[in-house]
């Protein structure tokens, strides 16, 4: 019995992480588009492109965590870390390949730790928020 209940959990954890990384990976793909219009419409400076990009991957973020720990709101940290984890790898992917530019550089290393701490930040902060709401 305790076996099952534990494959339950697990399956449960993939599921919601890869969800919250698909749902993340979408608004992002969307920021990104609205972004590059105000880019085009507003002639924004280059250098705000990295400030503006890291504030979307939290917002990103933060929304795939909102909706993966929705019906499941428990073991926030990990959640919320391995979906930043997923999230990174998926936008990279994703990115790399409408760019049709694919390089593993310390660049991407450094957005994989980045979303690990958002993601596991943003997990604990809605599993807390949850459980006082409830």
């Amino acid at each position: 019995m305790e076996k099952v209940k534990k494959q339950r959990v697990k399956s449960n954890l993939l599921l919601n992480v890869l969800k919250g990384a698909i749902i993340a990976v979408s608004f992002s793909l969307v920021f990104i588009l609205i972004f590059a219009l105000l880019i085009k419409l507003f002639n924004i400076s280059d250098a705000a492109i990295t400030p503006v990009n890291q504030v979307l991957k939290i917002i990103s973020i933060f929304l795939g965590c909102l909706f993966a720990l929705k019906k499941f709101p428990e073991r926030g940290l990990i959640t919320g870390a391995l979906i930043g984890i997923v999230y990174t790898v998926l936008a990279f992917l994703v990115f790399s390949a409408l760019g049709r530019t694919f390089m593993l550089n310390l660049s991407f290393l450094n957005d994989v730790a980045f979303a690990l701490i958002i993601g596991g930040l943003c997990g604990i902060f809605l599993v807390n928020k949850k459980i006082r709401n409830s």
